[in-house]
């Protein structure tokens, strides 16, 4: 028994009051026959049964807070059930921004009601002091509560970041072509016709509620765009109908919601008949919605007009990127997880211990992978420790901000960028230090400054992406020239953590990725000798589906290098 039931039993009890005050003087002499007592049974009869609704009521509340309560509590203690997964990264966000807020705010106004039924029962002569100092201790009890939450409040995730991490599991459910009903029992499983393929198997399954199902749908139905909201909202609409009559406090929606926003999608989307079917079922639960009556009369016209519309329903259109040429290349290469094993069939592509003549390098070689030739891009194996990889991300998280990318002679944010980045001078510790003498050694380049960017450390976010991107300035006005010491001629990047699955680096036009391999460091030549550049080399950062993926990128300029790596007039070359 939700507030409103609580309230009307409330009503129920202050009528019952004021109609015995009306009687005031004959109760005066109820003492003086048996028979007037007795009558009195009838009365308390039904202040029982008021108590016992309204005692009903505290125990469901009670118990669905308690549930929360443990539900949350679990997650905390239960180590295997990290934030790396994606499913548990938003309904974390999804907590803090809006279940949290219902909780409190219900027991706010479970709090306001139980005031005015006080009154009700002091004026039925129940124990003053006692019932005051219960209802003292209660209010206090929850201004703590409330207190606590406000002083929480500025440092909790915003809207904003509901939205965003909506859109990752969007993301994610596209580019590794995931099945909404699986996601939502907390399996990752490609579906590509019949064939289904476990991407990820958790230790742990953890299911979305309804309720989550229907604000990842909401997001995708408030920015228009149905094809995600539709399999979002319908898995809501399947969840709701299952546990239809339990009241949980922290949800934001309802089976009711979960139907009017899932009709109209199917409505944007063509699917009249769908919506009408939907419409009508709303009214089963809530028959006095005038708004909802009317969709329903208009679907009927419709459909009485095109009655082809039962059959021949639109097909939903996948909404398109528009900076994103290259979509379906990207997206496949993501989905191989960075496994093409016939490249490594080709007999020019080896393993080697790599020193490149360097002192530095001639007792501890490095592991050499090549794992392409046009372009050049090799693999250096445990080119840092645990323990450097460790302490490079210390150093870099204090500082972490939302990566941004060149847009003009700007640097802004933007959707296809999801990350944090922090830059480190080499004099923030001395093992950076070391770090540049040991790519120097290896490059054969110069990569102090001003020849050489500082360290940029990455951390990648809730399905955290980079698509198709070159490091190289394609654009005279480009940031990157204000250095003053030409364009980006190779990049240097490392692995910094491992992930559980995802996050692959994808060479689109060379048509190959690369798996995350934790330590190791990828380089590759952004230009050709001849100052030209590679187109080759446009790359991305494919989403994490599962892990903590950390990186740091390392890139080498023109200047600097021109008796290193000496430039060439062939354009080939």
């Amino acid at each position: 028994m939700g507030p409103a039931a609580r309230l009307a039993a409330l009503l129920a009890l202050l009528a019952l009051r004021a109609g015995d005050r009306a009687g005031a003087a004959a109760r005066g002499d109820t003492f003086s026959a048996l028979t007037s007592v007795a009558r009195a049974l009838a009365p308390e009869r039904r202040l029982l049964g008021l108590l016992r609704r309204y005692l009903r009521g505290e125990e469901a509340r009670l118990r669905d807070l308690t549930r929360f309560y443990d539900k949350v509590l679990s997650l905390h203690e239960d180590s295997a059930t990290p934030v790396s997964n994606p499913l548990l990264a938003f309904t974390l966000i999804k907590r803090l921004q809006s279940d949290w807020r219902n909780v409190v705010h219900s027991l706010e106004a479970s709090e306001n009601i139980r005031g005015n039924e006080e009154e009700g029962w002091r004026g039925l002569c129940l124990p003053l002091g006692t019932k005051e100092n219960q209802t003292s201790s209660l209010l206090m009890k929850y201004s703590t509560l409330k207190d606590g939450y406000e002083k929480e409040e500025q440092d909790l995730p915003a809207f904003e970041d509901l939205e965003g991490a909506a859109r990752a599991l969007m993301r994610l459910q596209d580019v590794y072509m995931l099945n909404v009903k699986g996601l939502a029992r907390g399996v990752f499983q490609r579906v590509t016709g019949s064939a289904v393929t476990d991407l990820y198997s958790p230790r742990r399954l953890f299911s979305l509620t309804a309720d989550d199902c229907f604000q990842v749908g909401k997001v995708a139905y408030d920015m228009g765009d149905y094809y995600h909201a539709i399999p979002w909202l319908e898995e809501a609409v399947s969840l709701f109908r299952g546990s239809y009559g339990e009241w949980k406090t922290e949800d934001e929606g309802s089976l009711e919601d979960a139907l009017d926003h899932l009709a109209f999608a199917y409505f944007q989307a063509g699917n009249v008949s769908c919506a009408l079917s939907l419409s009508r079922e709303f009214l089963l639960y809530s028959p006095d919605n005038k708004r909802m009556a009317r969709n329903v009369l208009k679907y009927e016209k419709l459909l009485a007009e095109s009655p082809n519309q039962v059959v021949a329903e639109a097909v939903i259109q996948r909404p398109n990127v528009p900076h994103l040429q290259t979509r379906d290349t990207y997206e496949g290469l993501c989905q191989t997880l960075g496994s093409q094993p016939t490249h490594y069939q080709i007999p020019s592509l080896y393993c080697s211990y790599e020193t490149n003549s360097s002192p530095f390098l001639l007792l501890q070689p490095v592991r050499k992978e090549v794992i392409h030739l046009e372009p050049y891009v090799v693999l250096y194996h445990d080119f840092v420790s645990d323990s450097e990889a460790q302490k490079i991300r210390g150093l870099a998280e204090p500082w972490l901000q939302r990566s941004v990318v060149a847009s003009g002679e700007k640097q802004l944010p933007v959707e296809y960028r999801i990350s944090k980045s922090a830059w480190l001078k080499d004099t923030v510790d001395p093992m950076l230090v070391t770090l540049d003498h040991r790519i120097a050694a290896l490059t054969g380049l110069d990569v102090q400054p001003p020849y050489a960017e500082y360290l940029q450390v990455v951390n990648y976010g809730i399905g955290g992406h980079y698509e198709p991107h070159f490091d190289h300035a394609t654009s005279p006005t480009s940031p990157l020239y204000r250095m003053k010491s030409g364009n980006r001629v190779a990049t240097f990047m490392i692995y910094l953590s491992s992930v559980e699955a995802g996050g692959a680096t994808a060479f689109i036009y060379a048509n190959f990725s690369v798996p995350v391999v934790k330590n190791a460091a990828l380089f590759w030549w952004n230009l050709h000798r001849s100052g030209e550049g590679d187109s080759d080399t446009l790359h991305a950062g494919c989403p994490v589906l599962v892990g903590d993926k950390w990186v740091a990128n390392k890139w080498i300029h023109e200047y600097g290098q021109e008796f290193r790596r000496p430039c060439s007039s062939s354009p080939e070359d």
